[in-house]
């Protein structure tokens, strides 16, 4: 069976520096995805890896709004890995937009959908059509080096999705948008322990405060030892991935490999 790794999307910030980091400690296929310039998000993936085998990436058109886009690509990918050669062993789901409300009455209906639709809907339609490349209980997997032992679903969640941990109040749809994500990995975590047993799980993941667009607006009110680069928090991120068992399915880690409560 021939492994292959999914980071959706990978056109900037953290999705971009793990593909690009997975391209340099694996020797896995890499599928890699982006709402539109493709050709510059290849460019970007692969810009300064000397070495790297180029023809291991492949980029494909996936917007979080579009469920058509997903339909396609995994459509397009029943070919490039048939179901009964292939396998999924690591699916990295990473969308995020935010629009921050500091109280009830800045909440905007438009802004709101946005986020649930970027933050929520899309992770889930990509399981929807992306799930069934993940193994089965009968499937043999591979022992791959700079991966986990068993197959992963990862979605970004963030430490302000966690109900339990909140203590500040605001950012009332963002917070709800990965509230949500929360619930739908711990579901399909479940379906998982149907569908492949010990062979694939579900997890969560909070990249800490990272340099990227999404947080440009608070970078000022963060300490400097506290604020990552997407490099440093795609290196951390995947030392978590790699370092989960079945023991920690269905939960929600920190870039350290701490437990957030739900």
């Amino acid at each position: 069976m021939k492994p292959w790794v999914l980071v959706s999307p990978s056109s900037r910030g953290i999705g971009l520096e793990l593909a690009r980091r997975l391209l340099r400690t694996t020797d896995v296929p890499i599928v890699a995805t982006a709402r539109k310039d493709l050709d510059q998000t290849r460019e970007h993936v692969l810009s300064g890896l000397d070495g790297v085998q180029e023809d291991r990436l492949q980029v494909l058109k996936v917007n979080m709004l579009d469920e058509q886009t997903m339909a396609d690509a995994a459509s397009h990918l029943k070919t490039t890995f048939p179901l009964k050669e292939s396998y999924l062993h690591l699916s990295l789901i990473l969308p995020g937009i935010l629009h921050p409300e500091k109280s009830p009455t800045q909440i905007n209906y438009d802004h709101a959908l946005q986020t649930l639709q970027v933050n929520t809907l899309g992770p889930l339609t990509m399981l929807k059509h992306f799930s069934p490349f993940l193994p089965r209980k009968s499937t043999t997997l591979e022992s791959l080096p700079g991966l986990p032992s068993q197959a992963v679903w990862a979605t970004m969640s963030a430490r302000v999705g966690s109900i339990t941990d909140n203590n500040l109040g605001g950012w009332y749809s963002y917070r709800a948008s990965k509230a949500a994500v929360n619930q739908i990995t711990k579901t399909f975590d479940n379906h998982l322990k149907t569908s492949a047993g010990e062979k694939a799980l579900a997890i969560s993941l909070h990249p800490g405060t990272v340099k990227t667009g999404l947080s440009k607006d608070f970078w000022a009110n963060v300490k400097e030892e506290k604020l990552f680069s997407a490099e440093f928090s795609a290196e951390k991120l995947m030392e978590v991935v790699c370092s989960r068992g079945v023991e920690d399915r269905g939960k929600i880690w920190d870039w350290k490999g701490d437990e957030i409560p739900p």
